[in-house]
């Protein structure tokens, strides 16, 4: 029997990563996606180059992928960036477009790339990775909030869409994880000193939490679970905060 193909973006490192290694571990042959393609290091899958805020990337890595391979049957789409915490005033439009465009657009334009093909072959699996900010909020993670409620809904109605096609859609939502989240954190377009204490405590505290949060195994785990299940849920919970 032929391995199922997965299709993983953001799987440079962490939950990603993790995903991607347990994936191949369970017999999926995996492609996994970063900005910078392959990379030096020992990985059990495949890396290709992908800009998720690119239709012409996207288009060109989905390509590649069905040229090897002739199918996709799961996508997983891990790639986004957090938010330093900050104010609503202190947060541009232009992060907003930014933010929006990498989380939540993305899996748009992944989702619109990979719908046709898995529609053709009558099956397929989207799992979208979410986070329990979509749908308990946190103050002075507004942005970062609202690309995680955008994905809630999103795959909610996808999987009512979908269904009847062989596709099915679920959101795994992961409290805090161990991950190199913050590397690319996007800070506030303008700090004002009204907020320079609880932004600091704020920043302090969620620093905290993710270094003492669940390992991306973890998440990888319940990522695995959603591939596989014969009857897959709309949303997972990971993680002990979860």
């Amino acid at each position: 029997m032929k391995s199922k193909i997965a299709l993983v973006t953001g799987a440079s490192s962490g939950i990603g990563e993790a995903a991607a290694e347990r994936l191949a571990s369970a017999g999926y042959k995996v492609y996994g996606t970063s900005r910078r393609g392959a990379q030096a290091g020992q990985r059990s899958f495949a890396m290709l180059p992908l800009d998720v805020t690119s239709d012409e990337s996207v288009e060109t890595a989905v390509t590649a992928v069905l040229r090897l391979e002739g199918r996709i049957d799961l996508l997983v789409n891990n790639a986004g960036f957090g938010v330093a915490p900050a104010s609503a005033e202190e947060s541009s439009i232009e992060q907003a477009r930014a933010i929006f465009d990498t989380n939540f657009f993305g899996i748009v334009r992944m989702t619109r790339a990979v719908v046709p093909h898995m529609r053709h072959q009558g099956a397929g699996r989207i799992i979208n990775i979410g986070s329990v900010l979509g749908f308990l909020p946190m103050p002075y993670m507004a942005l970062y909030a609202a690309t995680k409620h955008a994905i809630e809904g999103y795959s909610e109605s996808l999987d009512h869409e979908l269904r009847t096609r062989g596709i099915r859609v679920s959101v795994i939502e992961p409290a805090y994880t161990k991950t190199r989240f913050d590397a690319n954190f996007l800070q506030p377009g303008s700090k004002l000193d009204e907020y320079r204490e609880v932004r600091a405590a704020l920043g302090k505290r969620l620093k905290e939490v993710v270094e003492a949060g669940d390992e991306p195994g973890i998440v990888a785990d319940v990522v695995l679970r959603a591939a596989v299940a014969a009857r897959p849920k709309l949303r997972y919970a990971a993680g002990a905060v979860a």
